[in-house]
Parts: structure tokens; sequence; C-alpha cells
């Protein structure tokens, strides 16, 4: 369903039992980030009612995600570390391309949202497969189910703003670049790490 071209290795969630607290930090500011993603895409696109208003809601829901692995932080004696640099959602955000007017770069950008929100469902599909706690295991399909919805929906939004462009084209391209990124991931206990 998501078309990715290469998974994710299970043998990565062994990195991340070895240091939940760090994979909960890293994931409760992806969320973070991810709402204001949603927030920036209706600044700039304020006279877009249905994608500002499903942007909004998309806010409230990674608000909400935030706050859920947060509460699952403190409820271990963990405390929520400073956030960091996602070098993987980094590097994705140069292949956006710039100078081919204000539509391209809104495709754009939605179609870079998307690819975060697939590779994150997949990774959490891997967590909730592979993880020996019960809690995260359950948390983490909950979530993989929501980041499945948010990666369809900025595919919608990508190809109801341009229907002159051939997102479908466009975003083959994206899965073809991310796969070259992710090849150098897999290997830390973050979400994209």
């Amino acid at each position: 369903m998501l078309g990715l071209k290469l998974p994710t290795d299970p043998r990565w969630v062994k990195l991340v039992e070895s240091n939940i607290s760090e994979i909960l930090t890293d994931h409760a500011w992806c969320e973070q980030k991810a709402a204001t993603n949603a927030i920036s895409i209706v600044v700039h696109n304020s006279e877009n009612e249905e994608l500002v208003t499903d942007m909004l809601a998309l806010a409230k829901e990674e608000l909400e995600h935030f706050e859920m692995v947060h509460n699952i932080i403190k409820e271990r004696g963990f405390i929520l570390g400073r956030e960091r640099k996602d070098s993987y959602v980094n590097e994705l955000a140069k292949f956006m391309v710039k100078g081919r007017g204000r539509k391209f770069s809104l495709v754009d950008r939605l179609l870079f949202s998307a690819m975060i929100e697939a590779r994150s469902c997949e990774r959490f599909k891997v967590l909730a497969d592979n993880v020996d706690d019960e809690e995260l295991a359950k948390f983490y399909h909950e979530l993989m189910i929501s980041e499945a919805g948010h990666y369809t929906m900025f595919l919608k939004h990508a190809k109801n703003v341009a229907p002159e462009i051939d997102v479908d084209k466009r975003w083959a391209e994206w899965l073809d670049f991310e796969a070259k990124v992710i090849l150098n991931y897999g290997k830390e206990e973050t979400v994209h790490g």
C-alpha cells in the first residue's frame, strides 16, 4: 500500500529496545514537527479551504500524539529530552524542487509530507510487530493506522491542488529518491534513524 521501495529491517527494533527513552523522545518531537508542518501549510495556503480544514485537524491530532508519547515518557520515569535534528527528513527536504511555481511547490511539500508519513507508518508497523513491550506494540499499532490516513490525505491533496501536474510521476520520483536516502538509516534508536 505505501509503495516504499526498501523495507525496514526488523532488527532495527532491537536497537530501539536498547534505548526506549530515546525512541520515545525522538518520536515525541517528530509529532511536534508534524503539527508544525501542518500549520505551516495552512499559513502558506490559506485560500484553500479544504486543505486548511484538513491541516488544522491534522495539527490537532499530531499534538494529541505528542501528548500521548509524552505521557508514556512520564509514566516510565523518563524525561522528554531536547529536540533533535531529523537527518532523514532534512535529506528528503533537499529533493523539493524550487522555482517551478507556487502550485508545484505546494504539490512537492505535500508529497514530502506524505513520504515522511509513509515511512513513519512503516516504522510503526515494524515496531508494533516486533517489539517485546506489549504496551508499546499496541500503541504503535494504533499510530500506524493513523499515519496511514495522514499519508493518503497528503497524496489526495497533492492530486487535488494541481490537476495539471502529473503527481503520480512526481510521487514515483519521491519513492525512488527515498529508497536511496533510507539506505543510510535504520542504525539508530530513532523513528527515522
